[in-house]
C-alpha cells in the first residue's frame, strides 16, 4: 500500500450481519475469530480447514461450504476477507469484492487490499487501535508498547491508578499448560490484572459467551479464539467436547486459556475442566473472578447483605432445591440461570416463609449495553418479567435487601455512576 495515500480510520458494527473468509489456514481462522467475537455471521469457503478452523466450526460459530470460493458466495456479505495463500484466488476475490462494493481484507496483498484489520488493544475502558501502512508487524508491535506503557504505569489514562511499582508483575504461564480465567460480569476492567496478563500470553483461547468478549477483540492476530458458546439458541459446546479440546491443544504444547464469566468456580463448571486436565496431566491454573452472583446485584445498588437487613446469602442456580433453603426474606437468595424458571421458582420462595410479598429484582446483562433492572415481588415478578421481556444474561435476587437497590433511591443523573440503567418496577 502506498503509505501516502489517505486513509480513512472505521469501526465498523458487524452484529447480525453476514461476514465472508475465504480460506481455510490459520489467518482465515484468525480472522474467522475476531469477526465471532463481533458477532458477525460467519460463513467459511475453503476445500478443507485446518484444525483451529474445524473446532470453531465443530462449535457451531461458523458455516463452511466444503468447496473452493465462487463469485455468487459475495452476495448478501457486508465484509470479506480472502486468505487462501493462493494470491491468483485471493486477487479473484478481491476483484469480485470491489465490483459488489464489498469491502475486502486481502491477506496476501496489502496494497491492493481496500481494507485493513488494525492491531487493537483494550485497557482500563481505552480502545487502542494502530494501523502502520499494512504492516501487521509494525502495527503489532507498536500496539503492544501502548498496552505496555498503561499496564507498567509509563502511560496513566486515570490519576487514580496505582504506581507501576505496586502492581503485579508478569505471571508465569507456560506452554503445554491450561489457564481457567474468571473473566467477571462482561464490562472488560473487571476482569483482575493476572487474568489480563495471561490473556495476553496465550496461544488458543476457550471463551464462553457470557464472559468479556470484547477482550477478545483486542487480541493479538497470533492466538485462536475457540467460542464455546456460540450455537444456535446460544446452547454451550457440550462440556466433554470443551474438556477435550483444552487438553489437546496444551498437549500440542500450546498456553490455552479458559475464558469464563464470573468466576470459574461459582457454578461455572470450572471444577470439572481442572480435573479433567490433571487427569490427563496437563499443568492448570486457576485465576478468579467476580462473580456475578454479587457484582450483578451491585450495580443495581443491592448488596446481598446488609446490616440489619441480610446477615447472609445463598447463591443456587433456582430449581428444586429452593424449597430447602435456610431462612426467610432477611436471608438473600441470588437465582443464576434462573430466567426460564423464574415463575416456578417464585412460586416455590412465596410458599414458604418469605412471602409473595417478598420483594425480587432482575438484573440483565450487568455492565452490559443491554443492562436492565425489573423489580417486583414474589408474587407477580414472573408475570412482569414475561410482560417485559426479560432474557438471560440475568440475575434474580430474592429478598428485603432488593428496598435498597437505586430503584427505591432515585439519584440524579449527575451523582448516578451508571445513568444508562433503566428499570422496570412492578407493583
Amino acid at each position: 500500500m502506498n503509505t501516502t495515500q489517505p486513509l480513512y480510520p472505521l469501526t465498523l458494527r458487524l452484529a447480525g450481519r453476514e461476514a465472508l473468509v475465504v480460506g481455510g489456514g490459520p489467518v482465515a481462522a484468525r480472522r474467522a475469530s475476531g469477526l465471532i467475537v463481533a458477532d458477525a455471521v460467519v460463513t467459511v469457503v475453503a476445500p478443507e480447514v485446518c484444525s483451529e478452523l474445524a473446532d470453531l466450526i465443530r462449535s457451531g460459530a461458523v458455516t463452511w461450504l466444503e468447496r473452493g470460493y465462487r463469485p455468487g458466495d459475495l452476495d448478501g456479505k457486508w465484509l470479506v476477507h480472502t486468505a487462501t495463500g493462493d494470491p491468483r484466488v485471493d486477487e479473484a476475490v478481491l476483484a469480485d469484492a470491489d465490483a459488489a462494493r464489498v469491502w475486502c481484507v486481502d491477506a496476501s496483498d496489502h496494497e491492493a487490499s481496500t481494507a485493513w484489520v488494525p492491531a487493537v488493544t483494550r485497557r482500563h475502558g481505552v480502545t487502542i487501535s494502530v494501523a502502520a501502512g499494512g504492516d501487521p508487524r509494525r502495527a503489532t508491535a507498536v500496539r503492544d508498547a501502548v498496552a505496555a506503557a498503561l499496564d507498567d504505569g509509563t502511560v496513566e489514562p486515570f490519576a487514580q491508578l496505582p504506581p507501576a511499582s505496586a502492581r503485579p508483575r508478569r505471571v508465569d504461564f507456560p506452554a503445554g499448560s491450561v489457564a481457567l480465567v474468571g473473566g467477571g460480569p462482561g464490562d472488560p476492567d473487571l476482569i483482575t490484572v493476572r487474568g489480563r496478563d495471561l490473556l495476553a500470553q496465550a496461544d488458543v483461547v476457550v471463551a464462553d459467551r457470557l464472559g468479556p468478549r470484547t477482550l477478545l477483540a483486542g487480541l493479538s492476530d497470533r492466538i485462536t479464539v475457540i467460542d464455546a458458546g456460540k450455537l444456535p439458541g446460544h446452547h454451550p459446546v457440550p462440556q466433554d467436547e470443551i474438556n477435550a479440546i483444552l487438553v489437546r491443544y496444551a498437549q500440542a504444547g500450546k498456553r490455552v486459556l479458559r475464558l469464563k464469566g464470573g468466576d470459574p468456580y461459582v457454578l461455572g463448571r470450572g471444577g470439572e475442566e481442572l480435573a479433567f486436565c490433571r487427569d490427563a496431566g496437563v499443568p492448570v491454573q486457576v485465576v478468579p473472578g467476580v462473580t456475578s452472583a454479587i457484582s450483578a446485584p451491585a450495580v443495581a445498588g443491592i448488596p446481598v447483605t446488609h446490616r440489619g437487613v441480610a446477615a447472609g446469602f445463598t447463591v443456587v442456580t433456582g430449581h428444586d432445591q429452593l424449597a430447602e433453603l435456610p431462612g426467610g426474606r432477611d436471608h438473600t437468595v441470588v437465582l443464576l440461570m434462573g430466567v426460564s424458571g423464574l415463575a416456578r421458582s417464585a412460586a416455590t420462595l412465596a410458599a414458604g416463609t418469605r412471602g409473595d410479598d417478598c420483594p425480587v429484582a432482575i438484573v440483565e446483562d450487568a455492565y452490559g449495553t443491554g443492562e436492565r433492572v425489573t423489580v417486583g415481588t414474589l408474587a407477580d415478578i414472573g408475570s412482569l418479567a414475561e410482560a417485559t421481556g426479560v432474557r438471560s444474561p440475568a440475575v434474580v435476587i430474592v429478598g428485603d435487601v432488593v428496598a435498597l437497590g437505586h430503584h427505591a433511591h432515585p439519584q440524579p443523573a449527575s451523582a448516578s455512576t451508571r445513568p444508562e440503567l433503566t428499570l422496570t418496577k412492578g407493583l
